[in-house]
């Protein structure tokens, strides 16, 4: 009933008046003719106003009146739902039952503290008598001082709040929710409570529309919408409401907001246009490029390696390496770059790899000068199979790993196996993407005595780990899988979802794809934004902040708790991870960035809103799981420099991370650093590229840090992992290394890789220490247009005396079949407007 309702509101706001209520302030034909006119004009152009000059803003007889009028509008709403509205009232259902499915446990995982609860009561009292007092004052304000456009303010103000609490309290008595805190947070539907949903939520954020409106700019709408943000934050920390019960109260309180804005204000006294492009997708069938929604290219796509060569040899400016994935329609918005400056003088490799990122990207790049993005879109199949003759090594946050960066995929002795599909839906500024595939790998036998002694050692474990086989690996899994709204260039997912954060290419130290992606929701900026006066020297910036919660973790320790867990079983909650990152572009050959993660709360520490702004801003320290402990804390730094001298032959870039710091670059000498040079174009090989990079987290020159102290944490046992794998470098916590990649473009699908790897993990770490060595080739070709073939064969020897006492080696063999339909339902087209990028 909630979404049909909201659903309506938005088809109403785009409708004349007598649509709406049924009622006219004329009978006359000229009016009949007016309102025929202006309806046809509302049609065609997206956030129009009424005529509302003459709507009486004064108290009286009349007030009930329109109150009526409006009721009727909003309660017969349902009926007036478009099949268009499916574009956002599918996500707004999706995000409400997710919602519903966890409210529960969210409520039970915050603070029970009876002072919080309090504290968090008073705000949201507080906060909405402020808001109440605000539309009043508004209102006697303008009354007194003949200014109506205050008046108007305070008294639609009043009005979205009055209808919105009348249509919450009628929902609230018909759907019966209990309460939080009434029968142990079942939050069970018609059992006679109030919750569901939120009065506090809907009134605030009715309010805080129209005032936003009334008073457009960044100021007036930041402090009318914290104000209602803080409201719902807090009735949800007071435990009064669930989740889903604030959610639907805010969206319906927004929704008749503008409802009452559109229809009741009078655009001669100011003001401005409420208009939202998700909120009207049939006006116009045309989206911008900076509103349409748009999947993520997969980190392990050929399009990365094939767009950093065209980057490096100058053809692309603005591309942000360290932040990764891009969505298709930058890539596709880097690739119009990059054919801007080919010219016939340009070598025939580069033209190629021009000509197949266009023919890949051809629908997005057709998108970005505006069109309609509604497809249903089958990305790829894929198969592959691999073979490990002799012991692996498969954890690299004691040990090493033999296979790396590969979504945390299990592998081990014998025959491993993956299947899989993947495919996204888009429609305007919404997206959904799915990457499902089936899992094999063999049971794998436990560690010896020595090696579960040295991890009890080193991970401060209160018990040596259980000398159990890990059981063989049959499973589907969502590799990834996401749901997106773009608005304006800043997308927000929500999902299982990867990070890249460096512009390395064996794994950045702060995120990589080395550990299965993370359950999070994402704002991040697409595509590059200046900004203005001085700052704009900075150049083109992208920023990007995430929130989840990391799987795979058995054990944690509180000063207060003690150790909790178990080998056997994981601990609830499971700690959560949230990161921030901001990368510059002062100039084309110059990029540097900022990164920076906390992991925080978990099991004994409830998530609350305090502790998550805290992780974030605190440059503090406290006990593991004290009060005013901000988590295991983690900040790194990378740079991306094109040598002038060799502007299109060689790029030197770096990498550095820190423990408990505030940058690197401050405390390089207690920092854990990665350095390469990539060269796109061998001399008098143009075909053949190569790129070397060195690694180490043992420090060369005596930092003053423990062994083993990178990517470890006393009160997160497991440390910087996800599923037991590290989020960071293959490197390790304490070792030194190099990667080598020689690649030759046959063409720009067809290539052939040597690949050379090298670890030497210190003494001081681990007892007698350990070495790894590993040579590879990687073939991929494509068969036919739809068909591609990828190939590998890598030799490695290793030597761990506490895993065995002798040198091992292993080969590793891999074949996999991808096949890249070319079918999809809808598909682009392309406008014939110019668009706003």
């Amino acid at each position: 009933m909630g979404c049909c309702l909201l659903g309506t509101l938005s088809a109403n706001c785009n409708a004349t008046p007598q649509d709406q209520t049924g009622s006219s302030s004329t009978n006359s034909s000229d009016a009949t003719e007016t309102s025929k006119q202006q309806k046809g004009s509302i049609e065609a152009s997206a956030g129009s106003q009424s005529d509302c000059g003459d709507y009486n803003t004064s108290l009286g007889l009349h007030v009930f009146r329109d109150f009526a009028g409006d009721q009727k509008a909003i309660w017969t709403s349902p009926f007036h739902v478009r099949l268009v509205d499916a574009e956002w009232l599918v996500p707004l259902g999706i995000a409400t039952g997710l919602m519903l499915s966890t409210d529960s446990d969210v409520s039970k995982r915050l603070s029970n503290s009876p002072s919080r609860i309090k504290y968090s009561n008073d705000l949201a009292n507080y906060g909405i008598a402020s808001m109440a007092a605000l539309s009043g004052g508004l209102y006697l304000w303008g009354r007194f001082t003949h200014d109506d456009h205050k008046r108007e303010t305070g008294f639609l103000a009043a009005e979205a709040a009055i209808d919105s609490t009348v249509a919450d309290y009628a929902l609230k008595y018909s759907l019966g929710r209990d309460r939080p805190l009434q029968d142990n947070y079942q939050g069970n539907f018609f059992q006679g409570g109030v919750s569901f949903p939120s009065e506090h939520a809907s009134a605030a954020w009715a309010v805080a529309g129209v005032v936003a409106h009334e008073y457009p700019g960044p100021l007036p709408s930041l402090f009318a919408y914290g104000i209602a943000s803080a409201i719902s934050a807090s009735r949800v920390t007071a435990k009064q409401h669930f989740p889903s019960d604030v959610l639907v109260g805010s969206a319906l309180g927004w929704f008749i907001g503008r409802y009452i804005y559109s229809e009741h204000h009078d655009p001669e006294l100011g003001g401005g246009e409420w208009h939202l492009p998700v909120l009207e997708p049939d006006l116009g069938r045309d989206w911008s490029a900076k509103n349409m929604g748009s999947p993520y290219v997969p980190l392990d796509s050929w399009i990365y390696p094939a767009l950093d060569r065209l980057a490096a040899a100058g053809y692309i400016s603005s591309a942000i390496e360290g932040l990764r994935p891009w969505t298709r329609l930058e890539c596709a918005r880097l690739i119009s770059e990059a054919g801007d400056r080919l010219g016939d003088e340009d070598s025939e490799s580069m033209a190629r790899l021009y000509s197949a990122l266009e023919g890949e990207f051809a629908n997005e790049l057709n998108l970005l000068g505006g069109g309609t993005n509604r497809s249903l879109q089958l990305e790829s199949v894929y198969a592959r199979l691999t073979e490990i003759s002799g012991e692996p090594l498969r954890d690299s946050f004691d040990f090493s790993q033999t296979i790396v960066n590969d979504f945390g995929r299990p592998y081990s002795q014998g025959s491993n196996g993956v299947a899989g599909v993947s495919g996204w839906a888009s429609a305007g500024p919404l997206i959904a993407y799915a990457r499902v595939e089936y899992q094999h790998a063999p049971s794998t036998p436990p560690f010896p005595a020595a090696a579960r002694q040295v991890m009890q050692q080193e991970d401060f474990y209160p018990a040596e780990p259980p000398n159990t086989p890990i059981p063989s690996v049959n499973q589907v899994d969502l590799l990834e899988g996401y749901v997106g709204l773009q608005l304006y260039n800043w997308q927000i997912t929500f999902g299982k979802q990867s990070e890249w954060w460096g512009p390395d290419q064996s794994g950045p130290m702060m995120f990589s794809d080395n550990a299965e992606p993370v359950d999070m929701l994402r704002i991040n900026r697409t595509s590059p934004f200046k900004l203005p006066s001085i700052f704009g020297l900075l150049g083109p910036i992208r920023v990007e902040f995430f929130v989840g919660e990391m799987e795979g973790h058995h054990w944690i320790y509180g000063v207060n708790t003690g150790y909790i867990g178990s080998f056997t079983s994981l601990f609830s909650p499971q700690p959560y991870i949230n990161g921030q990152a901001f990368s510059f572009k002062p100039t084309s050959n110059l990029e540097f960035g900022f990164t920076r993660t906390t992991i925080f709360s978990g099991a004994g520490v409830p998530f609350t809103a305090h502790r998550l702004v805290q992780s974030i801003f605190s440059l503090g320290n406290g006990l593991p799981g004290a009060i005013d402990d901000p988590g295991d804390r983690r900040s790194g730094f990378d740079l991306n420099y094109r040598l002038p001298w060799f502007r299109k032959w060689l790029t030197f870039y770096a990498d550095g991370f820190t423990d408990d710091q505030v940058t690197p670059v401050a405390y390089w000498d207690r920092s854990a650093w990665i350095s390469g040079l990539y060269m796109p174009r061998v001399p008098h090989i143009p075909k053949l590229d190569l790129r070397v990079e060195g690694v180490y987290t043992d420090l060369p020159i005596g930092g003053n840090v423990a062994h083993g102290f990178f990517y470890h944490n006393v009160r997160y046992l497991s440390g910087y992992t996800n599923w037991g794998n590290l989020l960071g470098s293959w490197i390790g916590r304490q070792g030194q290394g190099a990667d080598t990649w020689a690649t030759y473009w046959f063409t720009p699908r067809n290539k052939l890789q040597l690949n050379y790897r090298h670890q030497k993990v210190s003494k001081q770490f681990i007892a007698d220490g350990g070495t790894l060595t590993d040579v590879g080739i990687n073939a991929d070709f494509l068969i036919r247009s739809s068909l591609s073939f990828s190939g590998s064969v890598q030799y490695e020897t290793w030597d761990f005396p506490v895993i065995s006492p002798t040198r091992t080696n292993d080969v590793t063999t891999s074949i996999g079949f991808t096949f890249w339909p070319e079918w999809s339902s809808g598909g682009s087209r392309q406008s014939t407007k110019a668009g706003d990028n």
